[in-house]
């Protein structure tokens, strides 16, 4: 769904696209898959009080995890810090759930589990380092073959990642993405925006809360239908099925338009061109040609029919899959 027909215009010149990747490249439907505790603390316990701050987010890893432990105690004075963590009282302890620079910790394990495209969530109790839980996500189907024919456009394609840089780029190496940015706040991918943009306009395609700003930011935002609402209004382009492969047919879509609206013009200037003089008569001096009214009236509406003929094959680029 285009918004307007700025988008439609502006999208025929992109040469970036940016894609997020949990629930725009990924399905969103994150799994635990690893929990490794800290001395002194149980595997049992850190998804027990993780998943007691995290039934309070929406987001797709806080699922996960909520997923992974089922029934959790209550928690109180809940608080987000956008793009880094969550965190609240349990069991009369402080609990943060989040990036490792949101909880002041480092893990050695956490280096592997990133290379493996895991992404890693770092828990503390009462400022003590308790350990991390390492959820997976996969890769949505047909994205590499989605991310290829954008390839094949002569696009370049950036990743903005909320992830570690390292579980970024290990997914951005099996999909053939150019740039990566990792550990990206909603700032930080604003700003990725502007330094990309300074190459050529930009594309962004994300599907989150965290995504809004870079998706208004954006040359053209290109939201996932299936993804927030947030993220939905602030798109100029929408994919109603969620589908990436929404951004190739919408490329396509507008440089078609784009390309038709200019063969329009020029069959309708040039029969204007050609016509106009013949119907005022400059051709009777010299051979005594005039143009009957209403041969002048059948001219026109055979421009016209084929005008709107050739804008109705937009229908087949329309449909294709």
């Amino acid at each position: 769904m285009f918004r307007g027909g700025d988008a439609l215009q502006v999208l025929e010149d992109v040469e970036v696209v940016a894609f997020d990747k949990t629930g725009t490249i990924t399905e969103g439907r994150p799994e635990v898959s690893d929990v490794i505790p800290a001395d002194g603390f149980r595997r049992e316990d850190i998804l027990r009080l993780a998943g007691a701050v995290e039934a309070r987010s929406e987001h797709p890893i806080a699922r996960a995890i909520m997923a992974a432990v089922g029934h959790v105690p209550d928690a109180a004075r809940f608080k987000t810090a956008t793009g880094k963590g969550v965190s609240a009282m349990v069991e009369g302890k402080r609990v943060q759930v989040g990036s490792s620079r949101f909880v002041g910790a480092e893990a050695a394990e956490a280096d592997a589990l990133a290379e493996a495209a895991k992404t890693v969530v770092y828990v503390s109790v009462d400022d003590t380092y308790a350990g991390l839980i390492a959820v997976t996500d996969q890769v949505k189907a047909g994205a590499a073959e989605v991310l290829r024919d954008l390839r094949a456009l002569g696009l370049r394609l950036v990743m903005l990642s909320g992830d570690s840089e390292r579980t970024a780029k290990a997914v951005a190496s099996r999909l053939g993405i150019d740039e990566v940015v990792g550990g990206a706040l909603p700032g930080d991918k604003v700003d990725a925006l502007e330094r990309l943009r300074t190459k050529g306009r930009v594309a962004f395609v994300g599907d989150g809360i965290n995504d809004a700003p870079a998706l208004a930011a954006a040359d053209v935002g290109i939201a996932i239908g299936t993804g927030t609402d947030v993220a939905v209004e602030a798109g100029d382009v929408v994919l109603m099925s969620g589908a990436l492969g929404g951004v190739d047919r919408a490329l396509k879509l507008s440089r078609a338009t784009m390309r038709n609206i200019r063969q329009n013009l020029f069959w309708a200037f040039g029969y204007n061109v050609l016509l106009i003089p013949v119907a005022a008569g400059v051709l009777f001096p010299a051979f005594g040609i005039l143009l009957s009214p209403m041969l002048a009236a059948g001219a026109m509406a055979l421009s016209s029919v084929a005008v709107v003929t050739n804008a109705l094959r937009l229908k087949r680029e329309g449909s294709a899959k």
